[in-house]
């Protein structure tokens, strides 16, 4: 394209186009250009870009807070061109829109990169607040202000600060940023040289920033460290208030650093000697002590013996008489009470400890005061099938069994003469401390008991062979009666007979009359017989007597004539 020596607009106006695509001034719009100042004149700027008409900025725009604008005639600047020209024929041209669009730019690459940038908060609007990227505008969530919630936000509005970009849209204008991710991020740097410095073992001290129910989390100085509630004293603690308050400034030792969570764990007990070492020796099995109460669990009670030393007192260890109660009946937090080594395991920290140890046994104690023949008194507290239990001096029951409740009638009849909570008298017939059992009997107080043939159990010897009345036909053998009125017993199922057949109570009756053989008697005297016992003994009694003979005659034949000879 040929030029003259003095172009003229027309060639200034072809070799702009050509620059700018062959757009013509409208190539202008929507671009970032340089312009030259050309006046500053009642708060604007008329600026130079090349067009046919020049633009006009306010002043404002190219403020910074309270800085000066920085203009002056001659000087060049960048702005937008909004549009080429407006209806007073001047262009349209913007500071804030070129700040914006280089701020955009700039904030694309450093988004790429992963980079921090730097802001100020300037405003507050729905769900968080508005930041200045040095002409782009974001959004700062709330929750994205502080790793904690913060109440005030004042001291932070206007202040530059470093930010995280999470996302943006240029096309919709919207970026989001994050002050959160960046403090993280430092607090883990700082956190990462701070471990660096500590070691398991080190003893330091801290401040107490936040208590919980299982803790407390001390400040290490830029790191915080979790004392665990187990780890604050070896005595027991119910709630770290006990033993801390927020803003103390506490001694602790360094018990664990995890690595990969960078998580520190604290003790302070770990400083202090620790009361388990030589337990064993100080409180040997056997020994009695006394302590308090701490803590009350559906299985026992844990007794304190000194601070730091606490030992279990099992539920099944804590009453002679009281079984299936609840520990919480017995004891009460908080009370004084004498226990009994039972176990010491030094390795788990554990001594196992009786309270009804440290109490003489009711049993004993009963069976010195009242022995066997003794005549006592209580009341009802129960009737079952089988008897009556009496409750006794020293919290202990005795049980009258049905056959030794009165003379003369059953066991039944006997049974429902007597009511719960009745007041009645016995005698002592067998006491088992071992077993915890006490045998009472109510009919050996009687006037007037059976007594002299043979018929009173007193009477009766161990192999006595002796007449009984078949009192009652059960499963299990017969109760039966010497006499019409004399001592009860039973005959056993396989004491029936000497075949199995002749071994069904069923083939008996009641008011039968049949000879048996007293075997002996029971922890409460009372006797027991077998018919089988007297066959054998009557089948022995006539080998030894005919057994002798030489007349060649068969067993069968011998014990049919020892019988025969006995009917006669």
């Amino acid at each position: 394209m040929a030029t003259s020596a003095n172009p003229t607009r027309d060639d200034f106006e072809a070799l702009l186009n050509e620059q700018l695509g062959g757009a013509g001034d409208e190539g202008f719009e929507g671009r970032v250009v340089k312009g030259t100042v050309t006046a500053i004149e009642n708060g604007m700027a008329v600026i130079d870009v090349g067009l046919k008409s020049e633009g006009r900025i306010s002043l404002k725009e190219f403020m910074r807070g309270d800085d000066e604008h920085g203009l002056e005639v001659g000087g060049e600047v960048e702005v937008y061109v909004d549009r080429v020209e407006n209806a007073d024929g001047e262009a349209m041209l913007s500071r804030d829109r070129a700040r914006r669009e280089a701020a955009w730019d700039k904030l694309e690459s450093e988004f790429g990169e992963g980079k921090r940038v730097d802001g100020r908060i300037f405003g507050r609007v729905k769900g968080g607040f508005t930041v200045d990227l040095d002409g782009a505008v974001a959004f700062l969530p709330g929750s994205q202000v502080d790793i904690r919630p913060v109440r005030d936000v004042a001291p932070l509005m206007d202040v530059p600060q470093p930010f995280q970009i999470l996302k943006m849209d240029r096309r919709r204008g919207n970026i989001v940023v994050s002050r959160r991710a960046v403090l993280e991020e430092t607090r883990a740097e700082q956190r990462s040289e701070l471990i660096d410095q500590l070691a398991e073992g080190q003893v330091t001290e801290g401040v107490v920033k936040n208590i919980t129910d299982y803790g407390a989390f001390v400040d290490l100085g830029g790191i915080d460290g979790l004392l665990h509630v187990t780890d604050m004293s070896y005595k027991r603690v119910n709630h770290p208030s006990e033993v801390i308050e927020i803003g103390q400034t506490v001694t602790v030792q360094i018990v664990r650093i995890n690595e990969e969570t960078q998580r520190i764990s604290l003790g302070m007990k770990q400083l202090e000697s620790d009361p388990w070492d030589g337990v064993g020796a100080k409180y040997p099995i056997g020994a009695k002590l006394s302590g308090t109460v701490t803590n009350i669990t559906e299985y026992g009670a844990f007794v304190e013996l000194e601070a730091g030393i606490e030992g279990l007192v099992h539920v099944s260890e804590m009453s002679w008489t009281k079984k299936n109660v609840h520990p919480g009946k017995i004891v009460s937090t908080s009370q004084e009470v004498d226990v009994m080594v039972l176990e010491v395991d030094s390795d788990k920290r554990r001594i196992s400890l009786g309270l009804k140890q440290a109490q003489r046994n009711p049993w004993e104690e009963f069976a010195e005061k009242f022995p066997v023949g003794a005549e006592v008194e209580g009341e009802v507290k129960n009737a079952t099938e089988f008897g009556l239990f009496i409750g006794l001096a020293g919290d202990v029951d005795g049980m009258v069994h049905m056959s030794d409740i009165a003379w003369g009638i059953s066991g039944e009849d006997a049974l429902a003469l007597h009511r719960k909570g009745e007041e009645v008298k016995a005698v002592v017939l067998d006491v088992d401390v071992e077993k915890e059992r006490i045998s009472l009997g109510m009919k050996q107080l009687e006037k007037g008991a059976p007594s002299a043939d043979g018929a009173d159990a007193s009477a009766l010897r161990r192999g006595q062979t002796v007449t009984v009345t078949v009192l009652e036909v059960r499963d299990g053998g017969l109760e039966v009666q010497v006499g019409d009125d004399g001592a009860t017993g039973f005959i056993k199922r396989s004491d029936l007979g000497r075949d199995r057949d002749e071994q069904r109570p069923d083939r008996f009756q009641t008011g039968q009359k049949v000879d048996a053989l007293v075997t002996g008697f029971d922890r409460s005297k009372k006797p027991n017989f077998s018919i089988k016992a007297r066959q054998i003994a009557e089948e022995k009694e006539a080998v030894e007597q005919f057994g002798s003979s030489d007349s060649g005659a068969s067993l069968g034949d011998i014990l049919g004539e020892a019988l025969k000879g006995k009917d006669d």
